[in-house]
């Protein structure tokens, strides 16, 4: 079967999650602001979990409508083949937002989505009531300017959940985020990545599944696995046809840097869960000692939202221009909400992209 499916992403990353798209066979690809839509069967959606290392989840579209009352909905929610996807005894549950609409009370459009499911569901199984006893589904909806999309999300948890940051930092980069400035920054497969502000370590180890194409999702469960519509041992030939897929020679390295010990343990730890501890080298170290020589920089460094932070930052990205070369023999990625950072860093970009880290508008200050 086939199923029209959606991978909901940062804004600003929605290239990168087509290219990633493109890579593992999907069809019909399409990228429209934070979200990239495609086609596949069951093993696409195994596949996407798997491997997409950009994307947020994957999401089966059981409906795109357009509404301005509750009885426009409800003629709508009536086609959905609701038995086509949630089995006799399993679970579900529903939970959306809605923006600029005139259906805007969320916890009514998440009654209203669950009744024509109920009804569905038991018409079809000739029940009264829904046991709900079985493997959870979660429904999801998004309503923007009257505009509705209903989905039923595959993922579970979300893919930036790859198993291995069980610990972080105060202020970590999402590793979706993290993933898509490294495609962005194009490393290399033989070569070295340096972040001087480790943090937790997902830059390092982001760079290091991405040269040696390690799969993100291939130590982690999904929601459909679980699903009686789905057979598992798709997902296991998924799994399998990833790990034969990793670059094992490699000749790849990551180093990091943190005035922080307690950081430099964390990046050590989470690169021991992770698996790849020995393509890590991790030193305590300040920035005002930091001297690039060879390698590509791919950093997220410290900043601030009160008046007094945003001065310390100031200060950092002046140092951080004395001691990074940022230019065609040393590239540099450094993202930062700052929208004058390059005044302090002392040097222009080649090129500024936007970004969003969550709701935070930021922007990628690119050297090569």
């Amino acid at each position: 079967m086939e199923y029209n499916l959606a991978a909901p992403c940062h804004f600003g990353l929605e290239s990168v999650v087509k290219f990633e798209l493109q890579r593992i066979g999907a069809k019909d690809i399409n990228a429209t602001d934070g979200r990239v839509t495609f086609c596949g069967d069951e093993q696409m959606i195994a596949k996407a979990n798997i491997r997409l290392a950009t994307a947020e989840r994957v999401r089966i579209i059981l409906l795109e409508c357009y509404a301005e009352s509750f009885s426009e909905l409800i003629e709508s929610l009536d086609e959905i083949p609701w038995e086509d996807y949630i089995g006799r005894d399993e679970a579900f549950q529903v939970k959306g937002s809605s923006l600029d609409s005139t259906l805007s009370s969320v916890p009514r459009l998440q009654a209203t989505i669950k009744k024509s499911a109920v009804l569905r569901l038991c018409e079809k199984y000739g029940m009264t009531s829904c046991p709900e006893t079985g493997a959870m589904h979660q429904i999801e909806f998004t309503i923007r300017k009257n505009a509705i999309s209903v989905y039923l999300d595959t993922s579970g948890e979300g893919l930036h959940k790859r198993g291995y940051r069980r610990n972080s930092n105060a202020a970590p980069i999402k590793e979706t985020l993290a993933s898509g400035i490294i495609d962005l920054a194009r490393i290399r497969k033989a070569g070295t990545v340096i972040d001087p502000f480790c943090g937790s370590g997902t830059i390092l180890i982001e760079s290091v599944f991405k040269v040696c194409n390690i799969a993100p999702g291939l130590n982690r469960r999904f929601a459909a696995e679980r699903w009686g519509m789905f057979h598992p041992e798709i997902w296991q030939k998924e799994r399998e046809a990833a790990k034969s897929e990793i670059n094992k020679e490699a000749d790849f390295k990551a180093f990091g840097f943190d005035n922080d010990p307690e950081c430099v343990e964390l990046t050590l730890q989470n690169s021991k869960i992770a698996g790849i501890i020995n393509r890590v080298t991790v030193k305590n170290e300040d920035i005002k000692h930091f001297k690039q020589t060879d390698g590509v920089v791919i950093t997220n460094p410290p900043y601030g939202e009160r008046l007094l932070e945003i001065r310390e930052a100031e200060k950092l990205y002046r140092v951080m221009g004395e001691r990074f070369a940022a230019d065609r023999d040393h590239p540099a990625f450094i993202i930062s909400p700052h929208e004058e950072f390059e005044k302090f860093f002392g040097k222009k970009a080649i090129k500024k992209r936007k970004l969003y880290n969550g709701m935070m508008k930021c922007f990628l200050y690119m050297y090569y």
